[in-house]
């Protein structure tokens, strides 16, 4: 008689673990898809720029469009699905970002393809806070949790390689309108499954802070824009310096109005936590290494090493591999080592690797000069993202978890932008006076400098990325604490 039940226990369970199976699937795409999106068009940008005859100027817009419309209103986007209700919230932001992919990929001129990068930042933006939170809402403590999440994260970490792999094969394969066609029919398989693999979250009563979502968007885009307007003119530039002044002064009055609103859209308590804090701080840091690595390379295997755009995209697979790999070896060693470890493991072998980069010359080859320091740098990157994202959300409330997933992904977002501006400002200081040099020296053939010019760019800025790596190495000793006992006995998020 007790024996009935008990055989027909795994068949019950079966149904359940075939929906947690299809929701990881649902969530892992969408995130990947978003993720992915800030680097897919970048191999496709000479394409770009020839087929609609865009200006040096407008072309880095394609980019920087898109990061800052998903990195200025990642924090409204969580907030979003928690007053909302997390899946529909999710759903909707699928959709937008799909129609925005649909116009980009039509795109007749500069500013349609404009357009369409800005609605795909914004659905991003609705989209990504909510994917993490609902990991923590639908998948079961413990064991499950921690899985989901390290393959989360896994899709975070490789989301950058694995657009630019995409757009090299897209773009040489078909054409550069495909590196945004392709988002399309997976939106719409995302948003066709989602109700049926996702349960809907409770909505929680508030209101919007439209003040601080407002302040923060308009300063956050500004200083971003100051930066990137940095790199192409000059720190001493006009409009550089009234960028810069009007986001600091915006971001002054964000800070203001989210100490006194009763609806704060980033309650200062978010950063009370020193986990938390300290796993925001990093984001950021990790965030300015890895997006400006992903730049410079693709410069290095396209202008120094003749790469074709299809080349260029298969030479960063290994980086892709062992971002999965590593992500999933911390999913399972955190809850016997805990956070700590493995963030200090992960923040150290990133700068070894960005440092390991800086000693690229015109002379390396892809096997001598990048395969090894790549692998280095990819296992880093995923033993640091996973640690991360569970610091993130650890011991947050549950109605706020959106929030605290919207804060991580917007570090990231903006932490790439700001890093890649600055980045490539020293990098173009420095290809600049070296080039003077040369040229002056007379002792290097005129089709030879360029090159030599360009590299000593890129690799003083590995040896600065290197630096940040080891600031996040610095910052992960002082402030992650997650012991493995709290990983593997407590959640971090009450699921429900």
């Amino acid at each position: 008689m007790s024996a009935a039940p008990e055989a027909a226990e795994p068949q019950a369970a079966s149904p359940e673990n075939q929906r947690l199976g299809v929701a990881l699937v649902v969530i892992s795409m969408a995130q990947l898809m978003v993720i992915l999106d800030a680097t897919i068009v970048n191999i496709a940008l000479p394409s770009i720029q020839s087929d609609l005859e865009l200006s040096d100027a407008s072309l880095q817009w394609v980019i920087t469009a898109y990061t800052l419309a998903f990195g200025g209103l990642l924090l409204l986007g969580g907030r979003a699905g928690d007053i909302l209700g997390r899946r529909r919230v999710f759903i909707t932001g699928i959709w937008v970002f799909s129609l925005g992919s649909l116009l980009g990929g039509l795109a007749w001129n500069a500013p349609t393809l404009l357009a369409g990068r800005v609605i795909q930042g914004v659905g991003a933006a609705i989209a990504a806070p909510t994917a993490l939170a609902l990991i923590a809402t639908e998948f079961p403590e413990g064991k499950p949790r921690n899985q989901a999440m390290g393959v989360y994260a896994a899709m975070s970490g490789a989301g950058a390689a694995v657009g630019l792999i995409l757009g090299g094969v897209l773009t040489d394969l078909l054409n550069w309108r495909w590196v945004l066609f392709v988002n399309v029919p997976i939106g719409i398989f995302v948003a066709l499954i989602a109700p049926r693999a996702l349960h809907e979250t409770e909505s929680h009563r508030g209101k919007f802070d439209l003040p601080g979502a407002l302040t923060a968007t308009i300063g956050l885009s500004t200083l971003v824009y100051g930066l990137t307007h940095a790199a192409t003119d000059s720190w001493s530039d006009s409009v550089t310096i009234a960028a810069l002044a009007i986001a600091l002064a915006l971001l002054v009055v964000f800070v203001g109005i989210e100490m006194r609103s009763p609806h704060a859209l980033m309650p200062l308590r978010i950063f009370a936590d020193p986990n938390r804090a300290g796993a925001f701080g990093i984001m950021m840091i990790i965030g300015a290494a890895m997006f400006s690595m992903f730049f410079f390379l693709t410069l290095f295997v396209q202008g120094v090493l003749g790469y074709s755009a299809l080349k260029s995209g298969f030479a960063f697979v290994p980086v892709s591999v062992f971002i999965v790999i590593s992500a999933g070896t911390a999913s399972v060693l955190i809850t016997k080592v805990g956070a700590r470890p493995l963030a200090l493991v992960g923040t150290l072998m990133t700068a070894a690797g960005m440092l390991w980069l800086s000693g690229l010359d015109v002379d390396s080859t892809y096997v001598s000069g990048l395969l090894l320091p790549m692998i280095v740098l990819a296992l880093g990157l995923g033993f640091t993202f996973m640690p991360l994202t569970l610091a993130a959300v650890s011991n947050v409330a549950d109605r706020e978890a959106g929030l605290a997933s919207g804060v991580l992904n917007t570090t990231q977002q903006i932490g790439g932008s700001l890093g890649l501006a600055v980045l490539s400002t020293i990098a173009v200081t420095i290809s600049t006076n070296r080039a003077t040099d040369l040229a002056q020296g007379g002792q290097v053939s005129p089709e030879s400098i360029g090159a030599l010019a360009a590299v000593e760019g890129y690799t003083t800025a590995f040896q600065v990325a290197a630096g940040l790596a080891l600031t996040a190495f610095v910052v992960t000793f002082f402030t992650i604490k997650v012991r493995a006992e709290e990983v593997a006995a407590a959640p971090s998020i009450p699921a429900g």
